[in-house]
């Protein structure tokens, strides 16, 4: 015969508990008896209501005490002595650190409704697929921001996303090295799967990107690059939410020409054993580039943890626990 053992011995004090619910129940069926009998004799008590006899009332509270009991036995998680079961655990332990490029560039409307809003869209919903897994915000143009360090909580995430804008990283231009060490600075120490994914559109104006890259590279950091706009060089086109009129955006008197530096970004993504996608300037799908690339090297992380415990046996008293109360019911339906 199998051995029992309790896992939560101090548990059985809620018999106590169980005891007074029962006795309570009795009191009061016994003084509504009482009442009821200060009104009307036997006879017209049985020819008027439906009550149960004495018998089956305590035959009634009985089985429900006894419901109780195997409930509480099964709160108390009663184990076989001697067997053990494995169980397995899904661990979720990347994390993921966008990298956004907010230079005005970024408005160009060759991305419905501009760049910078479709990338906050798609940076959203990939959010909204990454649950247990840790999200932070670099906001970055001629210096970085962290607007958003790492954190599991993605409503809040996805709060500081939308306040995103040209104004995040105070200062124009494109300095991608310096993003790339704020991102970095963001991982904690340890083991687990961590990303950078940078969105951006323009020429790299930092001298030390690459030197950025490989010290993401040696922290086991990788780097998914996504460039948006042409490698050849493109003028930025903008449309007046208001007015709907397109003007092309000048500096002293002249188009500004967005020219995406690729190759240093596949350099840098490289170095990382990373992925760069050039997005290119028209259809820019990046609903398909998170899928693709970003999501397998985040499911990576998700790892199966397997551990042996003792083999618990609680069903059996729940089992029981609902069988009495069924009892009880039946035995206290009007004869």
């Amino acid at each position: 015969m199998m051995a029992l053992r309790f896992a939560e011995v101090q548990r059985v004090h809620l018999v106590w508990l169980a005891l007074a619910v029962v006795i309570g129940l009795a009191v009061l069926e016994l003084r509504s008896r009482s009442a009821l009998g200060a009104f009307l004799s036997p006879v017209m008590q049985r020819r008027l209501t439906a009550q149960a006899g004495l018998g089956r009332l305590a035959a009634r509270l009985g089985l429900l005490l006894c419901a109780l009991l195997a409930a509480i036995c099964a709160l108390m998680r009663p184990q076989v002595r001697g067997e053990t079961e494995t169980v397995t655990a899904v661990q979720a332990t990347a994390d993921v650190m966008f990298v956004l490029d907010t230079s005005r560039s970024m408005l160009a409307d060759d991305a419905a409704p501009n760049r910078l809003a479709r990338a906050k869209a798609e940076i959203a919903q990939l959010v909204g697929s990454l649950e247990g897994h840790r999200v932070g915000l670099v906001a970055f143009a001629g210096r970085a921001a962290t607007m958003c360090p790492l954190t599991p909580d993605r409503s809040f995430f996805t709060t500081v996303l939308s306040t995103v804008d040209t104004r995040s990283a105070g200062r124009g231009g494109t300095r991608v090295g310096e993003a790339i060490k704020a991102a970095v600075r963001g991982f904690p120490p340890g083991q687990g799967a961590k990303l950078i994914v940078l969105i951006t559109d323009g020429d790299d104006q930092d001298l030390y990107s690459k030197d950025a890259a490989k010290l993401a590279g040696d922290a086991g950091i990788k780097i998914v690059a996504i460039g948006l706009g042409s490698e050849t060089g493109s003028e930025i086109t903008l449309t007046d939410p208001q007015t709907g009129a397109k003007t092309k955006l000048m500096y002293d008197g002249k188009p500004v020409i967005s020219k995406l530096d690729g190759a240093r970004l596949r350099e840098m993504a490289l170095v990382t054993e990373g992925a760069y996608i050039p997005a290119g300037t028209s259809a820019v799908d990046l609903e398909s580039i998170m899928k693709t690339h970003v999501a397998p090297m985040v499911s990576e992380a998700v790892t199966a943890a397997q551990r042996v415990i003792p083999a618990e046996r609680y069903t059996w008293f729940l089992l029981a626990a609902l069988g009495f109360l069924f009892a009880a019911l039946w035995v206290g339906r009007t004869p």
